[in-house]
């Protein structure tokens, strides 16, 4: 239920910066998991290439290139949420309705992703 116009908190210009900074914060977050997945991606090709050179049999790179395309495709997902959640927030503020704390939320879910990631590849790095 709406509350009367009286009674609407109007959102401060320091709402609408918090806003941002939030946003930006996830983008560079999305950014950093994008190139995160290109090293390991170009990683999985440079073990093709020793493999190639050296006619030596190594371990399939084919996880790592796997992986590092999942990594690419969670950081664009990640930006495309930044990207909605943002525009839903200012127009939250700007209706004067108060605003769910949902984002810490993500970002434990996107801290425990990025966890498991790297156990993921630190084992693989172990095994090879």
């Amino acid at each position: 239920m709406d509350k009367p116009e009286q009674f609407r908190e109007r959102a401060t210009v320091a709402d609408y910066l918090a806003a941002e900074r939030t946003m930006l914060a996830w983008i560079r977050t999305g950014l950093a998991m994008m190139g995160f997945g290109f090293v390991v991606a170009r990683f999985g090709l440079f073990l093709q290439e020793i493999q190639i050179a050296h006619a030596a049999p190594l371990p399939s790179s084919a996880f790592s290139t796997r992986f590092g395309v999942v990594l690419i495709v969670l950081g664009v997902v990640v930006e495309i949420f930044a990207g909605w959640n943002h525009l839903r927030l200012v127009k939250q503020l700007e209706r004067g309705e108060g605003v769910p704390m949902l984002a810490k939320n993500y970002a434990v879910l996107v801290a425990c992703i990025l966890a498991v990631v790297g156990l993921a590849m630190a084992l693989h790095l172990f095994l090879m």
